[in-house]
Order: C-alpha cells, then sequence, then structure tokens
C-alpha cells in the first residue's frame, strides 16, 4: 500500500468517525469469506456500513479527530478489525447477535463499541448493547407515560357516569 492510498484510507475513516455518533469495533479474523459476505448483506439490509482497515490506519484517523476523546478503544485495535458504523447504537449489536445464533458461532467478536462517546470494551458487553433504547423508543415511553395519568382520569370518570345512571332509582310500578 502506497503512502498516497494510506492517507486516502485514513481521510474515509476520518469521514466515517465524524458522521457517524457509533461504531463497533469487531475481530472477523475466523470468519470465511462467505461468511464475511453474508455479515455484510446483514449489515447492508439495516443501515449499517461494514469496513474492514489496518488497525493503524484505524488509530491514526481517530487520533487526528481527537486523541483523547476515542482513547479507550485503542487497546481492541488488533488482529483482524472490522468497524460498523450506524445512526442507531443498537443495530450492530443485534446484527452480530443473530449473525453468532444464525451461523452457531462465538464469532463476530466484539471488541469495543463506541456509542456517544462512551466506550464499552469486551464481548461481554454484547448483550448489553443489544438491550440500548432507541431514541424512537424512549419518545414512546415518555408519550405512554404522559398519557396514562389522563387515561386513568378519563376511565374514573366514565366509570362515574355509568356507575350514577345504572343507580338511578326505577320509577314505581302502577297496579
Amino acid at each position: 500500500m502506497t503512502k498516497q492510498e494510506k492517507n486516502e484510507v485514513i481521510e474515509l475513516l476520518k469521514g466515517k468517525f465524524s458522521q457517524y455518533n457509533n461504531f463497533y469495533i469487531t475481530d472477523t479474523e475466523s470468519l470465511t469469506v462467505d461468511q464475511v459476505g453474508k455479515l455484510r448483506r446483514h449489515c447492508f439490509n439495516k443501515q449499517v456500513e461494514m469496513k474492514v482497515a489496518k488497525n493503524t490506519l484505524i488509530k491514526k484517523a481517530l487520533e487526528s479527530i481527537d486523541a483523547e476523546k476515542y482513547a479507550g478503544v485503542y487497546d481492541s485495535l488488533h488482529k483482524v478489525t472490522a468497524l460498523m458504523f450506524s445512526e442507531n447504537p443498537k443495530d450492530p449489536a443485534v446484527i452480530i447477535s443473530g449473525f453468532r445464533k444464525e451461523n452457531n458461532n462465538e464469532k463476530p467478536v466484539l471488541k469495543a463499541a463506541f456509542i456517544n462517546g462512551d466506550v464499552f470494551v469486551g464481548d461481554n458487553q454484547l448483550k448489553a448493547l443489544t438491550q440500548i433504547k432507541t431514541k424512537n423508543e424512549l419518545i414512546g415511553e415518555i408519550i405512554g407515560l404522559l398519557q396514562s395519568p389522563i387515561q386513568r382520569v378519563l376511565g374514573a370518570l366514565q366509570n362515574k357516569e355509568a356507575a350514577t345512571a345504572s343507580a338511578a332509582p326505577e320509577a314505581p310500578v302502577a297496579e
């Protein structure tokens, strides 16, 4: 790889790191070419961008943006590295989990995840990352919580009206 090609890769990675607040660093070393192709298709279907690059180039791209901000992920840059970029912090974790189940495998291995400024290191974090609530899920929960008291008041008023109507005295029967 020439110096010019390396600089192009670094610039491409800098663009991706700047564009996305969330990225996952995975180890795809023991996957076959066919399995990597399937993983790429899963990513494409979920609007997750998957890039494979040399660890030194990834580190240089991160350092040139903000060395301190990304310091927690540098130790994860070893062996074969595939990066997964996503707007939704949960999607790459779901893809990795689903891919593992589908292939009865422990690969790809999650090395680290950078989610909105927080670093999650190690494969043991995968389950927790699959349970992250998305922005839309959180908004839905808040709306549900806000509607709950109103619905209870309306329900109580409707029950009171129904109880009042059924408790009305009946007219006496004339003989």
